[in-house]
């Protein structure tokens, strides 16, 4: 049988604790903090600790297994990657001045501190246009000196499938046959740097955002800023453009010629839509954690169970 759902009682409870506990790690830090008010709550509880300009982000979903020096590792590359790219002028919302610039755990909870920017509500996402952004940001990124794990977000599918297997009943068996199927089969060209290079010789490589960086921006009433180098990551351009399509691709491509950054390759980016496809679908190992993520991604498993794999180098 799988693991019971939490209820809303229960995921109400865990995001009291988080707040409870970004409150009480901000004042330890000497924040003055007396109206908290989540912004956000669903991945990650996001806490303003006002009257403070400070954001806290509280990991509270996190993969089967996914040890605690894993996710303080992220968070400090995270960090580091993002005070890099304000250094150079990259609009970014950047690490909280007002605090050292580290993971802080508290309660068992491990949470990062950011700057407070004041969201536009006005401004409606344009994904496909978007894309231009993530040119901008791969040529900034280009020179990143930090040093990144190759495709850290593809480092979950074994531990989701590993849960998925122990657990039957949250994805459906010929579902998870198939998940194992293709992972078998991307696992090789996608492990590591030098398996990548073997299989797309002349494709390069460098730091990316790691996840989808059109979608992951705020709109603030000073203009577009990237947010969200949860998974910053050495890789090939194309795993931040996964499902934007056509059209995506070519507005990708179009910054990119201005901003010097290479164009996509077509083979490679058909080997990263797939492997986020495959990463989406076995995504379900958090429903447990996240109940409403089962009616969420109902539709792209879908799409998955339709399409034909295209996961090979050709």
């Amino acid at each position: 049988m799988p693991p019971v759902n939490l209820t809303p009682v229960e995921l109400a409870a865990r995001t009291a604790r988080a707040v409870d506990a970004a409150v009480s790690a901000g004042r330890a830090l000497g924040l003055a903090v007396t109206d908290p008010k989540v912004l956000h709550d669903v991945f990650s509880v996001v806490v303003h600790l006002a009257p403070s300009p400070v954001v806290v982000r509280v990991p509270l979903v996190l993969p089967p297994g996914f040890a605690r020096a894993a996710q303080e590792a992220r968070q400090v590359r995270e960090l580091a990657a993002v005070a890099w790219l304000a250094e150079r002028g990259l609009p970014v919302v950047r690490p909280s001045p007002l605090v050292p610039r580290e993971p802080v755990r508290r309660d068992g909870f491990s949470m990062t501190f950011w700057e407070r920017v004041e969201v536009d509500a006005s401004r409606e996402p344009d994904y496909l246009g978007e894309a231009a952004l993530a040119a901008d940001l791969h040529a900034a990124l280009r020179d990143y000196p930090g040093e990144l794990p190759f495709l850290s977000p593809l480092e979950t599918v074994p531990l989701f499938l590993g849960y998925l297997e122990e657990h039957p009943g949250l994805l459906a068996p010929a579902d998870l046959e198939r998940a194992r199927g293709e992972w078998a089969v991307l696992a090789p060209l996608l492990s590591s740097r030098e398996a990548f290079a073997r299989a797309f010789p002349g494709v390069g490589v460098q730091p990316i955002h790691g996840d989808a960086p059109s979608y992951n921006v705020l709109r603030t009433t000073s203009g577009v800023r990237y947010a969200d180098f949860e998974d910053v990551t050495l890789g090939p351009v194309e795993w931040d453009l996964a499902f934007l399509g056509p059209e995506g691709a070519a507005i990708y491509d179009a910054a990119a010629a201005r901003a010097g950054v290479r164009p996509l390759d077509p083979a490679v980016l058909r080997v990263m839509d797939a492997a986020g496809m495959l990463r989406n679908a076995v995504c379900y190992a958090l429903v447990p954690q996240l109940p409403m993520l089962a009616e969420a991604l109902a539709p792209m498993l879908q799409r998955w169970r339709t399409m034909p794999f295209a996961g090979g180098r050709g």
